[in-house]
This record gives C-alpha cells, sequence and structure tokens, in this order.
C-alpha cells in the first residue's frame, strides 16, 4: 500500500497496518499492525481496529467504534457511532480465549446503526440495514431490515437505502433508483433484466 492517505497527529497507527490510499483516519483512533484498511475510507474519532480485520474500500466507520479481531468488512459498509463488534461467545477476565475468536463477517454495502452490536460469529448480508440499536445474534439475509434485541427481520431494503414494498408477484421497484429486485423463498436479490 502507498502513503498516499491521511492520518491525525494524535492517531496511533502500528507498525505493519495497511491502509489505502485516499483513506482518512482521525482523532484518538488506534489501528493494531496486522489490520488491513482499503481505499477511500473514513475511519472517525476513538476509533480502535484490532490486528486481523480487514476492511475493505469505501468503508465509513463513525466515531466511537471498536472494530476487534476477526471481523471482515467488505466495501461500502456503513458503520454507525458507538456500534461494537464481539468476538468470543462466553468471555470471562480471568479465562484466556483468544483461540476461540469467531469471524464475523459484514458483507458489500451493509449499513450498521448507531450502538447496535453484533455478536461473533454472525454473517451480515449484502446491503443489509441494521437498526439502530439492534443486538444482531444470527446470520442476516441480503437487503433485510432488521431491529431489536434480539434482532428481529421488519422488511427489505434496496441498495439505495430505501423500504423495498413486494407486490403478490414477489417483485419490488426501489422508489429512488426505479431498480427492480425479487423475493424467492424468503430471499431478495437485485433483479438483472
Amino acid at each position: 500500500m502507498s502513503t498516499d492517505y491521511f492520518v491525525h497527529e494524535t492517531a496511533i497507527i502500528d507498525q505493519g497496518a495497511q491502509i489505502g490510499n485516499n483513506s482518512k483516519i482521525w482523532h484518538f483512533t488506534h489501528v493494531m499492525g496486522s489490520a488491513h484498511i482499503g481505499q477511500n475510507c473514513n475511519i472517525g474519532q476513538n476509533v480502535y481496529i484490532d490486528k486481523n480485520v480487514t476492511i475493505g474500500n469505501g468503508v465509513k466507520i463513525q466515531n466511537n467504534v471498536s472494530v476487534y479481531a476477526n471481523v471482515t468488512i467488505e466495501d461500502d459498509c456503513f458503520l454507525g457511532p458507538s456500534m461494537v463488534f464481539t468476538n468470543v461467545m462466553n468471555p470471562r477476565a480471568f479465562v484466556e480465549r483468544k483461540t476461540e475468536f469467531k469471524n464475523t463477517l459484514v458483507k458489500k454495502g451493509c449499513s450498521i446503526g448507531a450502538n447496535a452490536t453484533i455478536v461473533c460469529g454472525t454473517t451480515l448480508g449484502e446491503y443489509s440495514f441494521i437498526g439502530a440499536g439492534t443486538v444482531v445474534t444470527k446470520d442476516v439475509p441480503n437487503f433485510a431490515m432488521v431491529v431489536g434485541v434480539p434482532a428481529k427481520q421488519i422488511g427489505w431494503m434496496s441498495k439505495h437505502g430505501e423500504k423495498l414494498i413486494f407486490n403478490n408477484e414477489g417483485i419490488a421497484i426501489c422508489p429512488a433508483t426505479q431498480e427492480k429486485y425479487k423475493l424467492v423463498n424468503d430471499l431478495v436479490s437485485k433483479d438483472s433484466e
């Protein structure tokens, strides 16, 4: 990776961290040595990015977010203020469990609202939408909108971030882009006609 990126003077970037072109890392953020941050990312104030974290291109991480080891965030994701990931299912201060870290995958275009908690071992589908304060304990399908504690699906969202309303034939049109979506067997896909 080149050094064509911005790091605020109060941020700490450990040796070995990889940061892509045009990314910005703001006040009091700490990036561990084996973390990988893609291009055109915006990492807010007071963010912690652990070792063995991979962040794709175009990701926006708001203030006060902790991204712990074994989390992978694909391109174009949004992580809202103070949301958090976990990486161990049954933590105890006095029991060493670093060999038990579970992988968490945040797929392309996912948005996670402020103060949400993502329990380790889950996959958040492409363009899924996690409401503010939601606690995710199981996988979320592509384009699904989930809210609550624990997370419950309440609808579907388009790639553009608009609520999708499906007709009797299982077709929905994004009101912002006019793109077509299909609902088949409780799964949504973008129609490629």
